[in-house]
């Protein structure tokens, strides 16, 4: 899927990510309250922001999130075309979206900005049929993003955080498709 170098929200840029973007990367990927809430553990060094930046490079869904007034990275959020959360529905164009943000921005609403931006380009630019999002269920952050937004509670798993400490948590996954975009039910950010 052909994605933009860039795409904006009214406070945000999204762009990809450079070398030169690790420290800030790092800044906020290192803080125990970030990773676990994504499944993966605080990053241990720069060096290891640094490979997980080259990772990011090499796939062509995902951003660097950047505040357009200070131009700082404040955090990650990515397209995922390969993933299928719901395995019975593998016919449909689907997407999984997936995002980070830095702790320092947390509760100023501007990852539901950006997921809702990202909501609108998928439904007008691509020929996407569904877009998946998820939570566990201990990340409140998430769930609130997604309860925002309106997306619909699809279904409940169990998933081991082989990447953290082995505990088995639930993930909660929801869905929002081009059917009731399209009917005009609109994306509710309140």
């Amino acid at each position: 899927m052909n994605l933009p170098d860039t795409l904006e929200t009214p406070r945000h840029l999204l762009r990809r990510w450079q070398e030169d973007d690790a420290e800030a990367l790092y800044a906020y990927a290192k803080e125990p309250n970030v990773g676990p809430k994504a499944g993966w553990a605080p990053h241990a060094s720069l060096d290891e922001s640094r490979e997980v930046i080259g990772i990011f490079q090499a796939s062509p869904g995902e951003y660097a999130v950047t505040d357009k007034e200070t131009g700082e990275v404040i955090g990650s959020f990515g397209f995922h075309f390969n993933r299928r959360p719901d395995e019975s529905i593998t016919h449909d164009r689907q997407v999984e979206i997936g995002y980070v943000l830095a702790p320092d921005y947390w509760g100023e609403g501007r990852m539901p900005e950006i997921v809702e931006a990202m909501l609108d380009f998928i439904f007008r630019e691509l020929p996407i049929n569904i877009v998946w999002c998820g939570h566990f269920d201990f990340n409140d952050q998430s769930r609130r993003v997604v309860e925002k937004l309106g997306f619909t509670h699809v279904l409940d798993r169990p998933f081991v955080l082989e990447r953290i400490d082995g505990r088995t948590v639930i993930s909660r996954v929801y869905n929002w498709t081009r059917e009731r975009y399209e009917v005009g039910q609109g994306i509710k950010n309140t």
